[in-house]
């Protein structure tokens, strides 16, 4: 098995992303979106990973995670592997779900974690499938504008340094310009 090439460190923060095998859906129908969800909960318990952002879209999904300990490796691919088995046999399918194994970047500097989670949050905005970020259901920015309470996320790493207003903001006038700043932090 090859070394994997960022370590896990506990109270790191980490951008994890993985999309469909040949960029293929991962999510079919409502269900599958919820059925990841449950299974976040269920693997990624609040004291051992702390989920500071999500999105989910058709084809990958993004996390922004605060690690509690270093063994993520041991928690995250239990996770992958139940999820692809559920919708392998939801659908009568075979074969990978996911393009290879989950990707990890540490994110190192406050500046990044800022940007990422504006990145993540505007994804459903960037590829159509929504007007404004707040209109897409599986991402976690309801939760940073008030829309919703899901204790799954923890938007206060985040909001500690915005006002609601101010971060909707901050999402609503992304530019794609501003993937230089984090562009060593995004899915290609």
């Amino acid at each position: 098995m090859p070394q994997r090439l960022t370590p896990f460190f506990a109270n790191g923060y980490y951008h994890i992303f993985n999309r469909g095998n040949n960029r293929q859906p991962i999510f079919y129908e409502r269900e599958n979106y919820l059925y990841f969800l449950r299974q976040l909960r269920k693997y990624f318990i609040l004291d051992k990973v702390e989920i500071v952002a999500y999105c989910l879209m058709p084809n990958h999904f993004h996390l922004l995670v605060c690690l509690k300990s270093d063994n993520f490796a041991t928690l995250v691919q239990p996770f992958a592997l139940s999820y692809a088995k559920a919708i392998n046999k939801r659908f009568n399918r075979t074969g990978s779900l996911f393009e290879g194994p989950f990707k990890s970047i540490l994110v190192d500097k406050n500046e990044y974690l800022l940007h990422l989670s504006r990145y993540i949050h505007v994804n459903p905005v960037i590829a159509g499938l929504a007007h404004r970020a707040a209109d897409w259901e599986f991402s976690s920015f309801r939760e940073y504008v008030g829309l919703r309470n899901d204790p799954l996320v923890r938007q206060e790493i985040v909001m500690n340094q915005y006002d609601t207003e101010t971060y909707q903001q901050f999402v609503d006038e992304y530019q794609p310009m501003h993937n230089k700043q984090i562009s060593h932090l995004l899915l290609d």
